[in-house]
């Protein structure tokens, strides 16, 4: 109690009480905010959830809608399998569950994308269960407070650390408790220079008393990320972008995206006559796996210039950078607008 009654008074107190998917018990808004949450910062994400509101209000629309559109609403978010298993887990839900999330931890957890502790939270918030979380920011919490050695991603690490996450449930209060842990690890416990004088259970913290803070929890070992490197051509007609929709699954996974390839090659491929090309500034993007080296060439072609090939289209060079394409894509194309402005 010595944990869980202070963090729970702090909470009331001190915790975040005006984010958009609070004050609901709407299981299909909760589980909206924790999958757009998961590896993405909340100011970030608040615009994403409210565009995404406003198109699909419940999981039934949301389900028939094309995977495409919600693809594009996700554009800019990243990690771009949750937005494909955002849609998986809808049908399943609508399928199966006649559009009503099911109110147990363990059913939650089998659908697609959500996970053990986001099907903690879903049915804390939405159904006041016992349920225990352990996002990152709870196991950062956690391991310093407790002291607990090791790195997280390790199986007897993890295992400990859900026992430990379950021990210090309180017996009412669960839709505080957890969201005081979730905000604790995010205002407070963070990752850099944690506020230790803020903390309402600072008092009993080993990582505190022993001046581990910057040690615990353990970071993941180090290894070396590999580097890829991709030429895109970015095709224009002087009024719009030819880009291309990729597979469903992979990087950048049913995104359009300018044709990947050499510029000899991609012109061949689709029958264009290029009339001028001039190489971009390169770009860097880090992904969790990987570096990414962009090469980017754009390349003029005469307006009357067709391609029937599936999958690709013609969009209006305004709105290309709008049109639900990954970041940096986002970052190629506005180069070339304000170049044309």
């Amino acid at each position: 109690m010595s944990f869980t009654a202070p963090l729970l008074a702090w909470q009331g107190i001190h915790g975040r009480h005006d984010l958009p998917w609070q004050k609901t018990q709407d299981a299909y808004r909760i589980w909206l905010s924790e999958i757009m949450l998961q590896q993405t910062q909340v100011t970030t994400v608040i615009p994403y959830y409210q565009r995404f509101l406003d198109s699909f209000p419940n999981v039934i629309q949301l389900a028939e809608a094309p995977i495409e559109k919600v693809i594009e609403h996700w554009a800019g978010l990243g990690y771009y399998a949750r937005a494909r298993n955002l849609h998986r887990c809808a049908q399943q839900v609508t399928e199966h569950y006649g559009g009503q999330f099911p109110d147990d931890p363990e059913k939650l957890a089998e659908l697609p994308g959500i996970g053990r502790s986001t099907a903690a939270a879903i049915a804390a918030f939405a159904y006041g269960k016992q349920a225990a979380i352990l996002d990152g920011n709870v196991k950062r919490v956690l391991c310093r407070h407790f002291g607990i050695d090791g790195f997280p991603g390790l199986a007897a690490v993890d295992r400990k650390l859900w026992l430990l996450a379950e021990s210090l449930l309180p017996e009412s209060g669960i839709e505080s408790y957890t969201q005081g842990l979730m905000d604790l690890g995010a205002t407070v416990c963070t990752r850099n220079r944690p506020r230790c004088t803020d903390c309402p259970v600072a008092a009993d913290c080993i990582a505190r008393r022993e001046n581990r803070q910057k040690e615990l929890p353990v970071a993941r070992p180090k290894k070396m990320v590999p580097e890829r490197h991709s030429c895109f051509v970015l095709i224009s007609d002087g009024r719009g972008l030819l880009l291309e929709r990729r597979p469903p699954s992979g990087l950048w996974g049913g995104l359009l995206v300018p044709p990947e390839g050499e510029p000899d090659a991609v012109s061949s491929r689709y029958g264009l006559n290029i009339l001028s090309a001039r190489h971009l500034p390169p770009l860097k993007h880090t992904f969790t796996h990987f570096k990414l080296q962009i090469e980017a060439v754009l390349c003029h072609v005469s307006p009357e210039s067709v391609v029937r090939e599936s999958g690709l289209e013609w969009v209006a060079l305004e709105q290309a950078a709008d049109a639900g394409v990954p970041t940096p894509m986002r970052k190629l194309i506005r180069l070339v607008a304000n170049a044309k402005d």
